[in-house]
This record gives C-alpha cells, structure tokens and sequence, in this order.
C-alpha cells in the first residue's frame, strides 16, 4: 500500500483542525443525552457530564446508549481509543435500531498490538442484512488524541467521516432493489469488549489480560437534524446529494491510501460478481 506525502498529510491535518475547531467547540452532557447500560463500574460519566469513558477487563466489558432515537441527520462523537496493546479488544461506536430485519450504521476499531495500526471496520445493516465491510488504516495515532467520527445519515445517503474526512459513502440504492435505512429510527450505542476470537489477525492474537484494564474515552458528543443544518454544512451541502468536489478528493485519498479491504472487490467471496450496490460511481 502506497502512502501520502508528507506535504499532502500536514495540509489535511491543518484544514482538520480548521474544521473540527469550528463544528466541535463544545458537546452535549452525557448525562442527559446517554444512559450505561451495561458493565457496572466499568462505564462511566465524569467532568460534569462532560467526559464518559468505557472499561474492559477479564470479568466484563462496558457500554451505553442513546436516550433519544434519530431518523436521518448527523452524529459526532470525539473518542479516545485504548492505547498500548490493545489487541483482541473492539471498540464499537454505531446506529442501530432494534429486531431481526434491524437498520444499523456501524464504526467498529478493532484493537492490535503495540505499534501496529488500528483497523477502522465500518458496515451497513439494512432490513437485518450486513456483509458491507469496508476497512481502512487511520493516518494518525487514534490513541494519543481525540479525534472525531462522524456520520451523515440522509434519505439519499450514508457518509462516514473521521475529522471531517468522508472515508465511505452508502448510496440509495433502493432504484437497483436495494433496501436503505429509511424508516427506522436508531439509536447510539457504544460497547468495548473482548473479540479476540477475530478481532486482530482473525484471532490469531489473544487479548494480553495483564494489560487490562482498557480504556477508551469520549467526549463532545453533537447531533444535528436533518432540518438543522451545523457548522460543519453549509445549508447547500446539507441539501446536496453529493459531496462536493473537495470531499470528493478527499475521500479518493483515503480509499487509495488507507482501505485494507473493500467488500465490493472481494471476488473470492462473491465470485459471481460483486453485489449490485457496488456498480457505477463510488460518489
């Protein structure tokens, strides 16, 4: 895999701090907008309701859940992923609705050893059907600061973005007989737990249980309503279909230099042709 320029990497880590300063300058409280909804102690809301983290030890795992159900619009989240060998655990951040032909909209960070890279897994879920992975490298190191995930969930489509960057975009493609989460409304979890049965190298690596506690952390949680365009969009992008030419050069960077699979060129596993949503234009 080919990697950016120096150059190219410091003008994007500029204009990200650019964007993410201006769209996250502050989050809602935890307390009132999520409830811990498993692993005792494990999860927790501090600094005012301004700060949650999420624990994983040998016993149990921790994780919480939206209040509120969302039908289409944007959700942020800064997060602090476990730092140090972190292999074996998944730290999962995503939309999901409830029942067997459920919707969900997934980031999954799925944990390794000291030095090596994370692995970002993302997955659509429509009418309880998935197999839509796609995975990528990060271009910095998710354990050292925050950084942003985001998605923008409208009728035409689904992006994925970390720090303002779109890495995958989900089309509509209800015309080619393709359903598309558009009637469920969902809510936002998040979990970290052990998945070294697959979660790094396919299992061949095993959570190292004396590092344990991991921790990763939260914060400046924001949604914004389709009606209600934020910073981040002007009121024409948040109208648009499509991501406008900069976010188109942007999401071909990330696909050249950082996908690590693509579940659309995976002839193997689909050897009578990739699924029919895969065809035609990416944007």
């Amino acid at each position: 895999m080919g990697k950016p320029s120096l150059a190219g990497l410091a003008l994007l880590a500029a204009t990200c701090a650019i964007l993410v300063g201006t769209a996250f300058g502050g989050g809602s409280s935890f307390n009132d907008e999520f409830e811990l909804t498993w692993g005792d102690q494990r999860a927790k809301i501090f600094s005012g309701g301004q700060l949650l983290s999420l624990s994983l030890d040998k016993v149990s795992g921790s994780g919480f859940r939206s209040k509120r159900e969302y039908l289409f619009g944007r959700i942020d989240m800064q997060l602090k992923l476990v730092a140090g060998n972190s292999a074996g655990t998944v730290t999962a951040y995503y939309l999901s609705s409830q029942g067997p032909t459920h919707d969900e909209i997934d980031f999954e960070f799925l944990g390794n050893l000291s030095g090596d890279p994370y692995i970002l897994h993302t997955n659509v879920f429509t009418q309880g059907k998935g197999n839509r992975e796609q995975q990528f490298y990060l271009w910095f190191d998710p354990t050292r600061n925050f950084h942003t995930y985001s998605i923008v969930w409208k009728p035409q489509h689904i992006i994925f973005l970390v720090d303002n960057i779109p890495i995958r975009v989900f089309k509509n493609a209800e015309s080619l007989g393709v359903p598309f989460p558009k009637s469920q409304p969902m809510r936002i979890y998040s979990s970290l737990w052990n998945a070294d049965d697959w979660a790094t190298r396919g299992g061949l690596v095993k959570t190292d249980w004396s590092k344990a506690p991991f921790t990763a952390y939260y914060r400046n949680f924001q949604a914004t309503h389709l009606s209600s365009p934020s910073n981040s969009f002007s009121n024409g992008d948040w109208q648009s279909n499509e991501l406008d030419p900069n976010g188109r050069r942007r999401l071909r960077w990330v696909q050249k230099y950082f996908m690590v699979y693509n579940y659309c060129a995976d002839s193997k596993r689909f050897p009578q042709g990739a699924p029919i949503e895969c065809k035609g234009s990416r944007f």
